[in-house]
């Protein structure tokens, strides 16, 4: 009896228990080693037959081969393992040696379980039953306190998600807001220019410039635009007719508007997009100056329906 008892204690039941079809479950083969049954799994078979009556379904069935193949690669069970489920030796046409499941295992429930023992007559039938109950208990506690944590670490990953995409949409509107406000400083005057000639060539048809103190500053950036360009500036500012019809008698695409009524500068893009620049093009950088994209669909209205009656 007490080596029986050592026997079991050397054994962890906890490594017994599978999972099969959302139930925890126990081998019969598993089961006849426990319970120290001569004949094996003969042995426990007989004692169901026996009592078939107190072994529903949902306290024992039989697996599936399917099931059994699931089970050896989850668990690395091999050929080898005999001592576990009954295997045969296939000859394959490759010459290899393979093997197949000669008898179908049968699993037991807790429920079941608890019943085989009453039903078997093994000197270690009542003590294994015992530390088998506990087994079962061990392993919900086990699987409950891991869905705990589960559900905890699923918690905090949602709400670890749903800051990082606060903080993304933070730094997507700052992007925006860096897109479209700029602000220069004294001497950052090749930064400057770079941004309003990126600006200018942002256009696909037409672009407007409004700068009442453009110089020809303006047509170096404007030569390369395959678009028709349209400059409103001042009358008596440092472009003249002459360096104007000299331009366009090689590149052939800029009108220029003379007009005193602005007195800030505004870049238009196909009469959609409209940058405020506070300073203008030939000053760009000299001293501290900002570039907007304006967004007030009223102003944009406003300034678009005013140069609709200056330019027809």
């Amino acid at each position: 009896m007490e080596e029986n008892k050592l026997i079991i204690e050397d054994i962890k039941i906890e490594n017994m228990i599978y999972e099969i079809r959302g139930k925890q479950v126990m081998l019969d083969s598993d089961l006849a080693k426990l319970y120290r049954c001569k004949n094996g799994t003969k042995t426990i078979n007989l004692a169901v037959k026996r009592h078939l009556n107190r072994f529903p379904d949902r306290f024992m069935f039989q697996l599936t081969e399917e099931e059994c193949r699931v089970l050896f690669f989850q668990n690395g069970i091999t050929r080898e393992d005999s001592s576990r489920f009954q295997f045969e030796t296939l000859n394959k046409s490759n010459n290899k040696r393979g093997f197949n499941i000669k008898y179908l295992p049968y699993v037991f429930t807790e429920q079941g379980v608890a019943m085989l023992a009453t039903v078997l007559r093994t000197e270690v039938a009542e003590e294994v039953s015992v530390r088998i109950m506990d087994a079962f208990v061990a392993m919900r506690h086990y699987i409950g306190n891991n869905e705990y944590r589960l559900l905890n670490i699923e918690s905090k990953i949602v709400e670890h998600d749903s800051e990082i995409r606060l903080l993304q949409e933070s730094f997507s509107k700052f992007e925006d807001k860096k897109k479209v406000n700029d602000i220069y400083f004294t001497n950052q005057i090749y930064d400057a220019y770079s941004k309003i000639k990126d600006i200018f060539y942002l256009s696909k048809k037409e672009l407007i410039i409004i700068d009442s103190y453009a110089d020809k500053t303006v047509l170096d950036m404007i030569k390369d635009l395959n678009i028709n360009v349209i400059l409103i500036t001042k009358s008596n500012n440092k472009l003249n007719d002459l360096d104007i019809e000299k331009y366009n008698k090689q590149y052939n695409n800029l009108i220029v508007i003379r007009n005193n009524s602005f007195h800030d500068r505004y870049f238009i893009i196909d009469k959609d997009i409209i940058y405020h620049c506070g300073t203008s093009v030939n000053y760009a950088g000299s001293k501290v100056f900002s570039i907007n994209n304006l967004q007030d669909n009223m102003v944009k209205n406003g300034i678009l329906d005013y140069l609709v009656n200056l330019i027809s």
